[in-house]
């Protein structure tokens, strides 16, 4: 039996969850023939110590836990074209295992719709030339590939397609609230529990807004969303949903493990001197590279408006690669703008989604 979880960037409450479904399969299966798959998608496995915290001590001790890796040819299998065309590959014990369960929580998400269910396949247990596949300019550029969006949402239909298509015996899924406790739980049915739990997040987590601000305030949620910049562009995405075109956006985001160094987010960052320019490189590049899509969202926002952060770990030079600035005081950087300003504050930063309302 294989169980995928979300890796540590994530506020699953795994360690919650995770005991809730063992103790279910008490009697049932044994633990020696139990495996958590931590779905990492393409991001750093987990180290021993953060997987203590994550899921507990008695977990740990007790099931075999792995982290994923979408780099390692030796611990995937190919499954074919799925989707629109995606090749997929996934992880070789996922596809052995008798039965599969997906463990998630279901939030709104910057361009899949939403997180949890299907996307505890994929992109969590995926091969990176999948994943890449996945967040290709194409998809990423389409402007139903954003928060909330489930209808003709690329992204969204093909990791639901891929996960319908490989097969999950059951899927566990909460929705949690501003504390990131828990306020409702879903399981059954991948594809129905998914859909069940979108429309509670959906009105739990969106927020409509008559008009634009010149002043949109964010931040990335807290430990574990603030980690890095690479997951900061999240909190500005969730602030560019209601600024207006020329305005600023103030984000909040620690950055404790800065870019983050692994990865290639910082290097595609860097490497145009500016954001039109990195929005045209990307356009023109034949192939899909490692986190090109999270700059190619970054430096939309920044097309369009200007973005400020706040951050403890990182330096003005450092932030000058990634076009953009600092402040150590976010009231004066507010003040800057005058008193006409109009002002919108996410506290949650991309936990609760404005959006500007049609009517």
């Amino acid at each position: 039996m294989a169980i995928s979880a979300c890796d540590g960037t994530r506020p699953q409450p795994r360690h919650l969850m995770i005991p809730a479904v063992i103790e279910e399969l008490d009697g049932i299966v044994d633990l020696d023939d139990i495996v958590i798959l931590v779905a990492t998608g393409t991001h750093r496995g987990n180290t021993d110590a953060e997987l203590r915290a994550m899921f507990g001590d008695e977990v740990v001790d007790g099931v075999r836990i792995v982290n994923h890796d979408a780099r390692d040819g030796s611990t995937l299998r190919w499954v074919g074209r799925l989707g629109k065309d995606v090749p997929v590959w996934l992880n070789r014990e996922w596809l052995d295992a008798d039965v599969r369960i997906t463990t998630g929580f279901v939030e709104p998400h910057f361009f899949a719709g939403f997180s949890g269910g299907p996307k505890l396949v994929a992109p969590g247990l995926a091969a990176l030339e999948t994943v890449l596949t996945l967040h290709d300019a194409s998809r990423i550029g389409d402007p139903r590939a954003t928060w909330g969006s489930t209808v003709g949402n690329p992204v969204h239909d093909d990791v639901r397609a891929i996960a319908a298509g490989t097969g999950v015996d059951f899927a566990f899924d909460v929705v949690l609230n501003r504390e990131q406790r828990v306020v409702s739980a879903f399981g059954g049915d991948l594809l129905a529990m998914h859909a069940a739990a979108i429309e509670t997040a959906r009105a739990a987590a969106m927020r409509p807004v008559p008009a634009p601000f010149d002043i949109v305030v964010t931040t990335n949620a807290g430990y574990p969303l603030d980690q890095n910049l690479y997951q900061a562009v999240k909190g500005m995405s969730a602030a560019h949903q209601v600024v207006r075109p020329g305005g600023t956006i103030i984000c909040a985001a620690e950055c404790r493990d800065g870019f983050p160094d692994h990865g290639s987010y910082r290097e595609v960052l860097s490497s145009s001197e500016s954001p039109r320019a990195l929005l045209d490189a990307i356009a023109a590049r034949p192939v899909t590279v490692p986190d090109q899509w999270q700059v190619q969202i970054q430096a939309r926002i920044q097309s369009t408006a200007r973005v400020v952060m706040h951050t403890g770990y990182l330096t003005d030079a450092e932030l000058a690669t990634a076009h953009l600035e600092q402040t150590k005081d976010i009231a004066a950087a507010v003040s800057a703008h005058g008193t006409d300003a109009t002002i919108c504050v996410l506290p949650e930063g991309p936990q609760t989604i404005p959006y500007v309302s049609a009517t």
